[in-house]
């Protein structure tokens, strides 16, 4: 074995930071005679230095020195607590930066390189000082820069629901999961019903927050109207879905509820725009169907519902879409939905109910512009805000959550549905992650 290929096995074992030790530097001793200078030469470089305060060091929960894989958190845990706490990072000019003054400090960081990072802690007395470097290093498998995995698909009812994806007999909650994320990994359109139904999905490493740029990227299925005064006023098919982030700061692996926050979009501060809006839709009951005028919706009576303003009506079924439109691997006769409903934006332009247009919001919503339109199909984790409308500051996410943002009816187009297909990291390169496929596939032979 390289003994660069010993150093990357030791820094990337587990996918996880490796904590290195003095102690098990000197594991490095036992290797072939033909690495020995290098191993020496790498020893006096970087070990030496720490050995100095390992016996503190290891008492204080810190090590000497980090490897971590770029766009993965490395938790920082200090064994001493104090009055105050302070983690600086020094920048490129030599300044020391303030990145937190929480007791635990997760370290995240797009780019390769070596950060010097130092822990002070405020006691009442002497404190405490630790200064120390993060080296963090390419991934031993190249990331991809699309969604990876579906942690929970579950729609609102609607004219897609179980086609989009499909719903066979005998699926669940977990095989419609399974059919969602199959989906978003190949760049299918997925459905997420009327108002609130959403999508929780993931990348395969950390979305990192990178200053002044947007971070993510999301596909839909909007479009402008092929009518020049409705495509001026961007107006023709835009279903605007709003989008949630969580950063799993706990990192145990799963999206908690209390990590979720808002991206707060051009709508978000205005006085149409209603929060903790909820909505109650019920499984439909054996009645007569009642059709409109038009026979185009052969059901206005299909799916009620009843909202937290006082309102009710109707999912409605129309001619085109016949199958069920609840969930039907679904066991609930209810599904209630809460979130922040943004205002109508259809506008009967035809007056009489023929020819709806769906006008898309300025920015910050799924499914609200053509994809060719990629700033604003693009997201910023600093448009982050809590349940109060607090911008927070978050270091990346690990989490998307996207659900339909509109309760309205289009006539004979039916409900407002939010559709997506996959999402797209900004920052990790792809033709670099497609090279590195293609590479991995011809290794296996495929």
């Amino acid at each position: 074995m390289k003994i660069t290929d010993y150093i990357s096995k030791m820094a990337t074992s587990g996918r996880r930071a490796t904590r290195l030790s003095c102690r098990r530097n000197m594991a490095l001793r036992t290797l072939p005679r033909a690495v020995g200078m290098a191993v020496v030469v790498l020893f006096v470089l970087v070990s030496l230095p720490s050995c100095t305060r390992d016996t503190e060091n290891v008492s204080s929960g810190l090590d000497d020195y980090y490897y971590i894989e770029r766009m993965k958190k490395l938790r920082l845990s200090p064994a001493y607590t104090g009055t105050g706490y302070r983690w600086t990072m020094k920048t490129a000019s030599g300044r020391d930066s303030l990145v937190s003054t929480e007791r635990e400090y997760i370290f995240l960081a797009r780019d390769e390189g070596t950060y010097e990072l130092t822990f002070t802690l405020d006691d009442g007395g002497r404190g405490y000082t630790q200064s120390f470097p993060v080296m963090v290093v390419h991934e031993g498998v190249e990331y991809s820069p699309y969604t990876a995995s579906v942690y929970e698909y579950r729609p609102a009812p609607g004219q897609f629901v179980n086609t989009m994806p499909y719903y066979e007999e005998g699926d669940n909650e977990e095989t419609m999961r399974q059919k969602a994320e199959d989906d978003l990994v190949n760049d299918v359109m997925i459905t997420l019903g009327a108002y609130g139904g959403y999508v929780t999905f993931a990348f395969d490493h950390t979305v990192v927050n990178v200053p002044g740029e947007y971070d993510f990227y999301l596909k839909g299925n909007s479009f402008y109207s092929d009518i020049p005064a409705y495509a001026e006023r961007r107006g023709g098919s835009s279903e605007p879905g709003i989008v949630m982030v969580a950063f799993d700061r706990n990192m145990n692996g799963v999206p908690d509820d209390d990590e979720w926050y808002e991206l707060a979009g051009s709508e978000y501060y205005k006085d149409a725009t209603l929060k903790d809006y909820s909505i109650t839709y019920s499984r439909p009951d054996d009645h007569t169907p009642v059709a409109d005028q038009t026979g185009v919706l052969t059901d206005t009576l299909y799916i009620p519902w009843t909202d937290s303003r006082g309102n009710s009506g109707h999912i409605y079924q129309n001619m085109y879409h016949t199958q069920s439109y609840y969930p039907e691997w679904l066991s609930d006769d209810e599904l209630s939905f809460t979130g922040t409903l943004l205002p109508q934006n259809g506008v009967d332009e035809s007056g009489f109910g023929s020819y709806y247009v769906l006008y898309s919001y300025p920015w910050g919503y799924a499914d609200n512009h053509p994809n060719d339109s990629i700033a604003l199909n693009s997201f910023d984790i600093d448009w982050a805000v809590d349940r109060n409308g607090n911008p927070v500051s978050l270091p990346g996410v690990d989490f998307i959550r996207v659900y339909t943002g509109v309760n309205q009816y289009c006539g004979w187009l039916g409900e407002t549905s939010t559709e997506i297909a996959r999402a797209q990291d900004l920052h990790v390169d792809v033709e670099q992650a497609a090279a590195a496929s293609l590479s991995a596939s011809a290794r296996k032979g495929e």
